[in-house]
């Protein structure tokens, strides 16, 4: 399983985003729902990049260390699925689903859950190995700032390509409990936890055990963004999903227009 980084793998935001483009365009050609999650995060990675141009972090040199490494797993695990290799049950969970017919929303945030959940405090605590990761924090808020921003940016979009997304808002209306469960600023909490938690332990192993611990935290949030535990949450995703544009490329290039 991915738990570890390669350090011998990416050496710059641009080789990273290279990447991206890569898996963007193999998707598209295959009509493959992944790439929408792929397009989500390379536009993430861009943004990050320019925060850095703009010095915007307390330490933009570890920032760039930071989001190579975030962006390392994310495609370790893109390759290692695609080749039949083992990768985390997290990220098992979100390819597997997005082979289904699902909503636009739910093929982001099974990308968005495996990533940030599990893949951003992996990231974080790996380059603070041997550090203390508090002067950290302030940045890791930033970043996901930064992501938060953009996701709302998404969802404001995602009516182009899903005409009945106003389903969502309005039983959101109806209903306290969460429409689908995630959350980016819980999920951010949680990844923060997850980085001074395996940051402090001493052996290869009770990372590997803390890691597949959380893992399986993921991946049963997965499966309620699969299939919401709210019956009427489960018929409007599904009502959603029948009326979308059905073409990879044109629901990014509708996300892509400003």
């Amino acid at each position: 399983m991915h738990n570890t980084i390669n350090s011998s793998g990416f050496k710059t935001m641009d080789e990273v985003l290279e990447e991206l483009d890569r898996i963007i365009e193999e998707t598209v050609k295959e009509n493959n729902f992944w790439g929408i999650f792929a397009y989500v995060y390379r536009r993430t990675t861009a943004q990050i990049k320019k925060a850095v141009e703009d010095k915007l972090f307390e330490d933009n040199e570890r920032m760039v260390l930071f989001d190579i490494a975030f962006a390392q797993l994310y495609i370790d695990a893109y390759h290692q699925y695609k080749n039949d290799k083992v990768v985390n049950l997290a990220w098992q969970r979100a390819f597997e689903f997005s082979k289904r017919r699902l909503s636009i929303i739910q093929h982001i945030l099974l990308g968005m859950n495996a990533h940030i959940n599990l893949d951003l405090g992996v990231a974080a605590a790996y380059i603070s190995k041997g550090q203390d990761i508090d002067p950290m924090k302030k940045d890791f808020v930033l970043i996901n700032q930064i992501l938060a921003e953009l996701v709302d940016e998404i969802q404001l979009k995602i009516s182009r390509v899903s005409p009945l997304m106003f389903l969502l808002d309005w039983l959101g209306r109806r209903e306290d409990e969460k429409m689908i469960n995630f959350n980016i600023w819980k999920a951010r909490n949680y990844a923060w936890k997850v980085a001074c938690t395996l940051v402090r332990l001493e052996s290869e192993q009770e990372w590997q055990e803390r890691i597949h611990l959380v893992d399986r935290e993921v991946a049963h949030l997965a499966y309620q963004i699969y299939k919401p535990p709210l019956p009427l949450v489960r018929i409007a995703l599904k009502t959603m999903g029948w009326f979308e544009e059905r073409k990879v490329d044109k629901i990014i290039n509708k996300l892509h227009q400003h």
